[in-house]
């Protein structure tokens, strides 16, 4: 099985521009939720394009420098405060939506469920970031965008380990949230960030004001249109 082959079946219908969908993060206690659309053109060398997740750092980064330089892209994200009010599921939808409109595709693939109200057709590919080169380029993209977030919020809260574990809820960083408390960038709607053991002779942290943005926003930086 090629990783194109549902984009050269839609191409063949008449799909010209086919957008691949899918987000990172969802699991995340601390940081945003990133979700990128990516659409691939014609004749793209899929060669190290695959799931974000089976893929090393530094591969992740050489294809995302080569998705960058050639794809239509984009990548929007929700910080901690607007998962916790929205919900994660709702928000998750509300970005990968935002993400493909954003293209303005012929057809929309996303990973593993359908997004509704995308206004053209779609469809969720199950495991699609492993068989769809258009969704593992959104991964990828999606992956990168927010490891790269994670890296800069370590500099922030060195003591989170968010360099490494990317705000995921390793022995480390549980144990960082027993000893220090939650963060302004946790997500306090995540029961581990919400027990109320963790605040006790919590650390006066700083509340950076992007970490109470409301809803969903193109990163900047991160957005390439019209190719």
């Amino acid at each position: 099985m090629t990783m194109d082959r549902f984009e050269r079946m839609l191409a063949a219908q008449g799909f010209e521009r086919v957008a691949g969908a899918d987000e990172a993060g969802r699991g995340a206690l601390a940081g945003p939720l990133v979700a990128a659309a990516v659409i691939l053109p014609a004749g793209f060398d899929l060669e190290g394009i695959n799931d974000s997740k089976v893929l090393s750092e530094p591969q992740r980064e050489a294809a995302y420098s080569r998705i960058v330089g050639s794809a239509t892209w984009t990548a929007c994200k929700a910080q901690p405060a607007a998962i916790d009010a929205r919900g994660l599921h709702r928000s998750n939808i509300a970005l990968l939506r935002r993400a493909a409109k954003a293209l303005e595709p012929d057809y929309v693939l996303t990973d593993g469920f359908p997004v509704p109200r995308i206004p053209c057709p779609s469809i969720g590919v199950k495991k699609g970031d492993a068989v769809s080169a258009s969704v593992a380029a959104a991964s990828i993209i999606a992956k990168v965008t927010r490891d790269r977030i994670m890296r800069r919020l370590h500099k922030r809260y060195p003591a989170f380990g968010f360099d490494h574990n990317k705000g995921y809820g390793t022995p480390e960083h549980l144990d960082a949230l027993d000893r220090h408390g939650p963060t302004p960038v946790h997500r306090m709607s995540f029961a581990p960030c919400a027990q109320p053991s963790l605040f006790v002779d919590q650390e006066p942290w700083s509340t950076p004001a992007e970490a109470y943005e409301g809803g969903a926003r193109l990163v900047p930086g991160h957005e390439k249109l019209g190719r």
